[in-house]
């Protein structure tokens, strides 16, 4: 994959090539094509790594962040829950905050098992687990 390193700088290329990825259980390792020895490697040291989105293979699940901010969570039980405030990252899975007037603040996991169907634009339907509606509110 060709990626871009930003801020770009005098003496290296801009872009160059993923040479590979492996998890280390703490993150990913990243190798790339030129970046050889400790000084490259400092030299890209705080840069970001941009990607083209259509270089990457998405599953059902897989949105972006801004694709998803704003948007109307309908569970098939308990109707509308809000609309997703916040996007929190896990280990996991991700997790959307939904806020709405009914149940007030939702966490909802971003799993199969939930997430029914996440269509490009519109409504959001779920099936919420067991226990995560306070139906006292």
């Amino acid at each position: 994959m060709r990626v871009a390193l930003t801020p770009p700088a005098l003496k290296r290329d801009r872009f160059c090539t993923v040479v590979s990825v492996t998890d280390t259980g703490d993150g990913d390792l990243v190798s790339f094509e030129g970046i050889d020895d400790l000084t490259a490697a400092e030299g890209i040291t705080g840069c970001y790594v941009l990607a083209n989105r259509d270089d990457f293979e998405l599953d059902s699940l897989d949105a972006a962040y801004t694709d998803l901010m704003g948007r109307e969570v309908v569970d098939e039980r308990f109707g509308s829950l809000g609309t997703i405030v916040e996007i929190m990252s896990t280990p996991a899975n991700d997790v959307w905050v939904v806020e709405g007037d009914r149940y007030g603040e939702v966490l909802i996991p971003v799993i199969e098992q939930v997430v029914l169907d996440l269509p490009d634009q519109g409504t959001i339907s779920v099936h919420v687990m067991d226990g995560l509606i306070d139906m006292d509110k």
